[in-house]
């Protein structure tokens, strides 16, 4: 059994998104890898200041690339978890044969599955803006309180948001629906796949991850539908979140699939 997890964070969050799961599977044994996207490598106030230029042009395929670099240099074949459209790279990553179990965690639009109406809002700000395709975007202190977050304390509104959002590439979001990556949905290779959605989710509306769930249960490999009531795409770090954290690694430990390691020379591509 894989005691490594690899957690894949989404668009305007880094790594210390992860801070929560992370210590917590921690405590409960396994090895936990949450590497940030290239070029998000640092404080999220710092990032938000003073972006990498080279963010502004980052593309979903080099995102995954990345990751799947990552993976594959680890000691054994990893849980893969990952969080809106890190929800959508970790299908990508089980598509490439990676990861003994999957589990994606309000998937933000995935190629294949038409866009729901929550999802089409919440792109709205990167979509109207025609040179956002070569821009790093930062969301707006009013949408992370009405949208992304609306379930979170409100007098702490602020304090989350200065402490967890980072700006994020436009061209992310012009990946999935210009030259869109495919995935494979009967994929025979593909490792079991628990789908997580949100009832209140006003970014990746619970109804698109049903829909992202009917296209990756074609699989033959033991895929899931879990909707969260009452919860929205904050879900990671809002109240309650252990269910959510528990429930993931529970369901991935319960269904993985036999990994290979380092030592039976199957890790390298």
């Amino acid at each position: 059994m894989s005691k490594t997890v690899v957690l894949v964070h989404g668009a305007w969050l880094n790594s210390r998104s992860w801070e929560r799961f992370k210590e917590r599977y921690e405590q409960a044994g396994y090895t936990v890898i949450a590497p940030d996207w290239p070029y998000d490598d640092r404080e999220p106030a710092a990032l938000r200041q003073s972006p990498r230029a080279e963010l502004a042009a980052l593309s979903q395929r080099q995102i995954v690339d990345h990751y799947e670099q990552i993976i594959r240099a680890l000691p054994e074949e990893p849980i893969l978890i990952g969080h809106s459209v890190g929800a959508v790279f970790v299908q990508h990553l089980l598509d490439r044969g990676l990861g003994v179990a999957g589990v994606a965690i309000n998937p933000a639009p995935t190629p294949g599955v038409p866009l729901y109406p929550h999802a089409i809002r919440s792109a709205l700000p990167v979509f109207i803006d025609p040179f956002s395709w070569r821009k790093a975007k930062v969301m707006s202190r009013k949408f992370f309180r009405t949208r992304f977050a609306q379930t979170a304390p409100k007098a702490r509104a602020d304090a989350l948001y200065d402490r967890y959002i980072v700006p994020t590439p436009g061209r992310v979001y012009w990946n999935g629906v210009v030259n869109p990556m495919k995935i494979r949905w009967d994929n025979p290779e593909r490792a079991p796949l628990l789908m997580i959605g949100g009832e209140l989710d006003l970014i990746a509306d619970a109804a698109m991850t049903a829909a992202i769930y009917k296209k990756q249960a074609r699989a033959r490999s033991k895929t899931e539908l879990k909707i969260f009531p009452g919860r929205s795409h904050w879900t990671c770090m809002d109240a309650g979140w252990e269910v959510v954290a528990d429930t993931a690694l529970q369901w991935a430990v319960a269904n993985a699939r036999p990994g290979a390691t380092a030592a039976d020379g199957a890790r390298a591509a």
